[in-house]
């Protein structure tokens, strides 16, 4: 990480953390990243102007008052809304609303200019290509709110406050080159997560894991066509991704949570990613999956769906994403059913790479049924991967990835024919009171199964690995009833080293020698002070 942008995330936490007072800061982070997200449009729709004016000699602000303001205005309009997919006037600008409210060094009232901006921002695309994309985009800052202050002026106060403070930060949009914004959002997205506890796994995956997710589906690939997460939270896991190899066609998400729906679109825009190539839908994906989706297959696919959540799945019971299982997922937990879903989804080509608990890998019923089937059946189960506990926020429960294929029959006969285990669950440094997986936890998985794709034999595969992973043929998962438990497999008992039973024999003995000693000094200061022994 470069020193710019190690300046820049730790000034906008700074910013966070002295203005949101009271405030608590799962409240306060819809309000800084959506004021940072209004500043992020308000720039880039500034930059897009000034360049249609350019010949004309002039800037977007020096279009108020120009004798065809109107016609300017308009034409803009038209071209902004094709490029970035909505509009601003000039007098609509973060710059400008932020230099209304500090005028002359006295807080001036802009509550109600500054809500008419955020909705005009999304009236603007009403009829547009782009109106799914930015509709109610702006919906959680609610400036009313008595969590802003208990008066009209003190809620104004805190916000020119936050928009003076932001409006003095250069996110340098004009470098093409650069992601500097992008990855500070994401950086305050984490921030927020690490101190949310539980409420936490709703919106963001760790960096660290989503990196292992990201290169395990990109293995073999610098371009991908398209990558789904049914459970997309703010967004972070389709985004790494896409750091991953040079390309990625579309992104394409669902998010049951409004706000963390908000989040990841927002997210998706300021890491510049064009409002045409990405869905992201705002329902339950188990029970009601996005329609524009539904037809459509995803060459890699990433998820860290709720563990064990409850689903209702009586409506849906013929529905053909789970039909031909025979059995549905337990209504006390819906892990499998995500993972039925995915499968679904994925493209022949594809690779998909999910958490789940570890009870997936030897929970029996119609989870045992399920797990059958993808092994003994379809034969698309490719790895099983054990994560150390507490990497998570809001959970300490250890975890595992699961990696399926959609048609592992294109892969070499060999592997075609076996599953790889990797233990990686002792893998980790402990800060404070998380776990943290280094770069070096995080490369080892990683290149043990890209050896495994790319190894002919499993008997001499280079994946299997001493005391950390192994490649099990389907005839031993066959014998072990389609149990997954990862140490059926993976061999990481530690011998002890053998005892001298002679020696420890003479211990006891001199032990017992030291002890008639004490015994009799202790007698001996007893008599002295003319009182009874102990013993």
């Amino acid at each position: 990480m470069s020193e710019d942008q190690q300046q820049l995330h730790q000034t906008l936490w700074n910013i966070a953390n002295d203005l949101r007072g009271n405030m608590d800061a799962d409240d306060f982070r819809d309000y800084i990243l959506g004021f940072i997200f209004y500043k992020y449009l308000s720039r880039k729709m500034a930059l897009h102007a000034n360049k249609i004016l350019k010949p004309d000699g002039l800037e977007y602000h020096e279009v108020i008052g120009h004798p065809m303001q109107k016609e300017l205005i308009h034409e803009i309009k038209l071209d902004a809304l094709d490029a970035l997919g909505y509009f601003l006037k000039p007098t609509e600008l973060f710059s400008e609303l932020a230099k209304r409210g500090n005028s002359g060094g006295v807080n001036k009232f802009i509550l109600e200019d500054l809500q008419k901006v955020l909705t005009n921002i999304e009236q603007s695309t009403m009829g547009s290509e782009s109106e799914d994309d930015f509709g109610n985009l702006f919906e959680d800052l609610d400036l009313t709110s008595s969590k802003l202050g208990k008066t009209e002026e003190a809620k104004n106060e805190l916000i020119v406050k936050v928009l003076t403070h932001l409006e003095g930060i250069n996110f340098d949009l004009e470098n093409q080159e650069s992601d500097l914004l992008g990855d500070a959002y994401e950086y305050l997205i984490g921030q927020f997560a690490s101190g949310a506890g539980k409420k936490a796994g709703e919106f963001y995956t760790p960096q660290q894991v989503s990196k292992i997710l990201a290169q395990l589906v990109t293995t073999g690939k610098d371009r991908l066509k398209s990558v789904y997460d049914p459970t997309c939270g703010s967004g972070s896991l389709l985004l790494r991704v896409a750091k991953e190899v040079k390309e990625v066609g579309s992104f394409y998400g669902q998010e049951s949570n409004p706000t963390t729906y908000n989040l990841c679109r927002m997210n998706m825009i300021m890491h510049d990613v064009h409002y045409k190539r990405f869905d992201i839908y705002n329902e339950d994906t188990l029970v009601n999956p996005s329609p524009k989706h539904s037809d459509q297959r995803f060459e890699a696919i990433v998820a860290n769906p709720p563990f064990s959540a409850k689903w209702n799945p009586d409506a849906i019971i013929s529905d053909e994403r789970f039909s031909t299982y025979g059995k549905m997922a337990p209504k006390s937990k819906a892990d499998f059913a995500f993972v039925q879903h995915m499968i679904y989804q994925l493209d022949d080509n594809g690779t998909m790479a999910c958490v789940l608990p570890h009870g997936v890998l030897f929970r029996g019923a119609a989870e045992g049924h399920i797990r059958k089937y993808l092994i003994e059946d379809k034969n698309q189960l490719d790895a099983v991967i054990g994560l150390p506990a507490n990497i998570f926020y809001g959970t300490g429960i250890p975890t595992c990835i699961l990696v399926l294929k959609k048609d592992r029959s294109k892969c070499h006969a060999e592997r075609s024919r076996s599953i790889l285990f990797i233990d990686a669950s002792n893998a980790f440094e402990k800060v404070k009171t998380q776990n943290i997986l280094l770069p070096e936890h995080i490369d080892k998985i990683v290149s043990t199964y890209r050896a495994y794709c790319h190894s002919e034999r499993s008997e001499e595969s280079p994946a299997t690995i001493e005391k950390y992973s192994y490649v099990a043929t389907l005839d031993e998962v066959r014998d072990n009833d389609y149990n997954l438990n990862i140490p059926r497999y993976v061999d990481t008992f530690e011998e002890e080293e053998p005892i001298d039973l002679q020696a420890v024999s003479q211990q006891l003995k001199d032990l017992e020698k030291d002890m008639k000693a004490t015994d009799a000094t202790i007698t001996n200061y007893c008599q002295q002070l003319g009182i009874n022994t102990p013993f």
